[in-house]
C-alpha cells in the first residue's frame, strides 16, 4: 500500500519492525498457548497501521508454547531447546498469518530455518520487496541460530531491512527502573540511552538485542500492547511507553 494515497494523517514511520511476545497470546485462563480472542485483538491493531501504508515486520517469540532457556532447566540440551524454540515461533506465525489474511492483510511467512511446505526461505531482498510492495512480512524461526533470543532476531532483521523503529510491545507500558509489579515506587523512564540500558541491566532486551540496536542507530520503543490502538498512536509518532536510542 502508498501511504501517500491515503486521506488524513501520515504516519511519522513508514517501515517497523514490531516485536510480540509469545506470552501475549497465551490465554492466562486456561493456559492455552494460543488465545483466539487475543490474537484476532493484535490483528487488527496490526491492521490499522497497515491500512495506512505503514510497512509492517513481525517477529514473534515462541514462549506461549516453549522457551529454550527453560526447556535447559528442565534437563533439555540448551542447543536443542533452542531449535524447539524457534520451532514455536513458525507456529506462532502461522496463526498471525492465518488471521491476518482473514482481516483482508496480505501477509508472507519468512522462516530463518527452511521449511518450504509452510513458509518462504528468509531472503533478504524478497523480504524488502515483500515490504515495498505492501505486504507484511513475518519473521519466525529467529535468527536460525541457538543461543540468540526473538529480541536480537528482531533487532537484526530491522537492521537488515532497514526499519525506522523497532516497537517491542510488551504486558508493560514501558521501562520502569525496577519491577514494577513488584515495587510500588517504580519510576517509569520516557527516554533511555542506549548505554544506560545495557549499564543498568534493564531486563526489556538481551544485551545482545541492545548493543546490535546501539551499532545500528536503530532506536526501540517499548510499550504496552494491552492498551487499544497502542500501535497506531506510535507509527503516529505520539509519546507513549519508552524510547531508548
Amino acid at each position: 500500500m502508498d501511504e501517500s494515497d491515503q486521506p488524513g494523517p501520515k504516519p511519522k514511520y513508514r517501515r517497523i519492525i514490531l516485536k510480540l511476545s509469545g506470552e501475549v497470546l497465551r490465554n492466562t485462563e486456561d493456559g492455552e498457548p494460543i488465545d483466539a480472542n487475543t490474537l484476532l485483538s493484535i490483528c487488527k491493531e496490526v491492521k490499522k497501521v497497515y491500512d495506512i501504508g505503514v510497512e509492517v515486520g513481525l517477529v514473534i517469540g515462541g514462549g506461549n508454547i516453549f522457551r529454550g532457556l527453560t526447556g535447559a532447566g528442565q534437563g533439555v540440551d540448551r542447543t536443542t531447546g533452542d531449535y524447539m524454540g524457534m520451532l514455536a515461533t513458525v507456529i506462532n506465525g502461522l496463526a498471525l498469518m492465518d488471521c491476518l489474511e482473514k482481516l483482508g492483510v496480505t501477509v508472507r511467512l519468512q522462516s530463518a530455518i527452511p521449511m518450504d511446505k509452510l513458509a518462504e526461505p528468509f531472503i533478504l531482498r524478497r523480504a524488502t520487496r515483500h515490504l515495498e510492495r505492501g505486504r507484511v512480512v513475518i519473521f519466525a524461526g529467529g535468527t536460525g541460530n541457538p543461543y540468540f533470543s526473538t529480541d536480537t532476531s528482531a533487532a537484526l532483521r530491522a537492521s537488515e531491512v532497514g526499519a525506522e523503529m523497532l516497537m517491542k510491545a510488551t504486558k508493560v507500558d514501558g521501562i520502569y527502573d525496577k519491577d514494577p509489579a513488584k515495587h510500588d515506587d517504580a519510576v517509569k523512564y520516557d527516554h533511555v540511552p542506549y548505554i544506560n540500558a545495557l549499564r543498568e541491566r534493564l531486563q526489556v532486551m538481551d544485551s545482545t538485542a541492545f548493543s546490535l540496536c546501539m551499532e545500528n542507530k536503530m532506536p526501540i520503543l517499548v510499550f504496552s500492547m494491552k492498551e487499544p490502538g497502542s500501535i497506531y498512536r506510535a507509527v503516529m509518532g505520539e509519546q507513549i511507553g519508552t524510547l531508548v536510542d
